[in-house]
């Protein structure tokens, strides 16, 4: 299961603004450094496996001088240096490109986020801010946030009667993918089925990365019928044609599994509190007017989760709704 906790070193000062009074630095959005600042104040950042570069990373996928970044007064440059496995902007592979605020490096499975402006700390803060709640691989919400989402949408339905379904699903062999196409490959499947996914789903839905290649969707309002024929939605969706990879096709398929809040409800009835101080220091307690009620998202979870690994046993590619 994915480690849930971000984080954040700040490794250098802030460089001084150059001629064009912009500031510029590269953060760690997805990778083992996640959060890391790099400030790019010396006129050429190398970027590779190297020790004597600027940048060290230490991944078998990147070449011991990758990429340099140039600093040429008034704009930034990112150059591929004949790496073996390229260097991308914004999912382009580029040999020459001029960055732009905001642009996203990606150079082995590790990527950079490049910020330049002549605020820099508040957007470093505002990025660091926004990982932790989005994955910065698929750029759908991380779980973390879901977690905090799910049990506040629980005690909504429950207090107010509403419908609340949940979608657990994961990509079927996708050691085999990883083993077979390397995992540069995998993180590219991820980001589309990601990318798949979330063309299919209401902006009030809550779509996230669970771990791994597994995913979660929260369906506010939406009973355990409605789920199971979005669910073999997607499951047609993501099978319905493969995903490209440096001109190689890969199959992928999904299995899914469903459950509701009702479901939830009959097996762990809401637990009223006698006195407010008994739940004063949990962080699953939600108010009502005259009492407490205790929302564990836990067996709503693995009311799903378990469905998923039935559609698994079932052999796979399969939605499996009750």
């Amino acid at each position: 299961m994915a480690n849930d906790n971000t984080v954040v070193t700040v490794i250098n000062k802030l460089p001084t603004p150059d001629s064009s009074g912009q500031e510029a630095c590269l953060v760690v959005i997805n990778g083992v450094e996640l959060g890391k600042k790099y400030s790019l104040s010396q006129p050429t950042t190398v970027i590779g496996r190297s020790s004597k570069g600027d940048i060290q990373i230490d991944e078998d996928a990147i070449s011991r001088s990758h990429a340099t970044i140039y600093d040429s007064g008034d704009h930034y440059l990112l150059k591929d240096m004949a790496s073996t496995n390229g260097t991308y902007v914004n999912d382009v592979e580029v040999t020459d490109q001029r960055l732009r605020d905001g642009d996203q490096i990606k150079i082995g499975r590790t990527i950079f986020k490049f910020l330049t402006g002549s605020n820099i700390e508040a957007s470093y803060h505002d990025e660091i801010y926004r990982l932790t709640t989005v994955d910065g691989l698929t750029e759908i919400y991380n779980k973390r946030f879901f977690l905090q989402a799910i049990e506040k949408e629980m005690s909504r339905s429950i207090r107010y009667e509403r419908s609340l379904s949940l979608i657990m699903c994961d990509l079927d062999h996708f050691k085999a993918i990883n083993d077979t196409y390397g995992h540069l490959a995998g993180d590219h499947i991820l980001k589309k089925v990601a990318q798949r996914i979330n063309g299919q789903i209401r902006r009030d839905d809550v779509f996230a990365r669970y771990g791994g290649e597994e995913f979660v969707l929260l369906l506010p309002e939406v009973d355990r019928a409605q789920a199971t024929r979005l669910a073999e939605k997607l499951r047609a969706t993501v099978a319905s044609e493969p995903f490209e990879f440096d001109d190689t096709e890969i199959h992928v398929t999904l299995s899914l599994g469903v459950a509701d809040l009702d479901e939830y409800r009959a097996i762990m009835p809401p637990f009223k509190a006698m006195s407010p101080s008994v739940f004063a220091s949990s962080s699953r307690a939600s108010h009502t007017d005259t009492q407490q009620e205790v929302i564990n998202s836990h067996p709503f979870i693995k009311l799903a989760d378990d469905r998923l690994y039935q559609a698994k046993e079932l052999g796979r590619n399969r939605v499996v709704g009750k």
